[in-house]
Parts: C-alpha cells; structure tokens; sequence
C-alpha cells in the first residue's frame, strides 16, 4: 500500500486536496471497520447514478415542454416533483424558482451547506465554502462573474436562502434553438449549475 502511494506521489496526483482528504479517511474507516467497503461503493453508485443533477434535469425538462406542469412545479413544486418520482430524504420541502429575462436566481445556503441531495446529487465543493456562502448574498453578480456567468446590467438578481426545512432549485430559460428536441435531449442540456443559478443550460450546438 505504501509502495502504490509513492508511485501516485512520483507522477503526480490528479486528485484535489480535499479528494485526498476523502480518500484517506476512507481508507482508516475500512481498516478499521466501521465501513463496509461493499457498502460504501453502492451508496456512491446510489448518488452518482440514480440520485444526480439528472433528477433536477428531467424536472427542468419536463418544465420546459408541459406549460401546465411548470404552472404545479412554480405553484407547488414538492408533489409536481413527485408527479416524475423525484425527491425523498433531503429534498421533502422543495421550491423551484424561474428565470426570466428580467430576473434572474441563485441559491445559496448562509448557515451550513443544505441541499437537495436527492434532486441535484452531490453538493460541489464550492456550494459548501464560506467565501461562496457569504459572498452570494453580498455581492451575486460579481460571484457570477466569476463563474463565468455575466448578465446584463439591467438583470435583477434574487438570492435564494436554502434551511434544512426549505430547499430551492432554479428553473432556468429554456435555451433558444431547441425547439425540436425532445425531453430526454433537453434534459441533457440541463448542468447542475443551471439548477444553482451559478450557470446556464448548454446550448445544443456545444451539448457534451
């Protein structure tokens, strides 16, 4: 085992800091065992395959093409959500917010991290981060600038505050040029980011 981390440590680790950190005490949990490592690979197979942004992304999806579901999920989004089998432990008290080209949303949490695990997956790293935390309310748009997101001077900004009680997703625009796809295409547009408000959905021409 030691030898394995000296070669990882010779060509250089693409892991990031807190990967590392992650990966160390995971690896004193197992030796230890207070984890099972079967059971730990499925509860990370659970979040990043079943439990996603992909979730968020049908909900924005079907929004985008059901004028009378996006009307429910604004009016009431935690049984709208429910309609598509989406939600659960963490995401029980949901409130989704739209995009307009008037105003635009971000979502924070000020006091700890509280997210919508079972609708947006795993929280980023940067969600969970002070400077964030605190900055989002202070000053939104330089926050979206630097996310890469700059909107026009006359855009509003509303800044959302997730509790553990009550937790919020932005519904964005729907992307121009989109207008033959249909929703498994258009959930495919839909970033996590989108769902944050630190970003937009992809257009179709740059789809990954």
């Amino acid at each position: 085992m030691a030898h394995h981390h000296e070669q990882d440590h010779e060509h250089g680790s693409t892991l990031s800091p807190m990967d590392l950190r992650v990966r160390a005490l995971e690896s004193i949990l197992v030796e230890k065992g207070y984890v099972d490592p079967a059971a730990l690979d499925a509860l990370i197979e659970t979040y990043e395959t079943r439990v996603g942004p992909h979730n968020g992304a049908r909900v924005v999806a079907r929004a985008w093409v059901d004028p009378d579901f996006r009307e429910r999920l604004l009016a009431d989004a935690t049984p709208a959500m429910r309609e598509l089998d989406v939600g659960g432990r963490g995401g029980e008290h949901m409130v989704v917010v739209a995009n307009t080209p008037e105003e635009h949303n971000l979502v924070v949490c000020t006091l700890c991290s509280c997210y919508p695990w079972p609708v947006l997956g795993l929280p980023p790293v940067w969600y969970k981060a002070p400077p964030y935390r605190s900055r989002a309310v202070i000053e939104p748009r330089a926050v979206l600038a630097e996310f890469g997101l700059s909107l026009p001077p006359e855009t509003r900004i509303r800044v959302w505050d997730s509790t553990a009680e009550l937790r919020y997703m932005v519904l964005p625009m729907r992307p121009p040029g989109t207008e033959g796809l249909d929703e498994a295409a258009l959930a495919a547009l839909v970033t996590r980011d989108a769902m944050i408000g630190t970003g937009l959905p992809r257009r179709p021409e740059i789809r990954a």
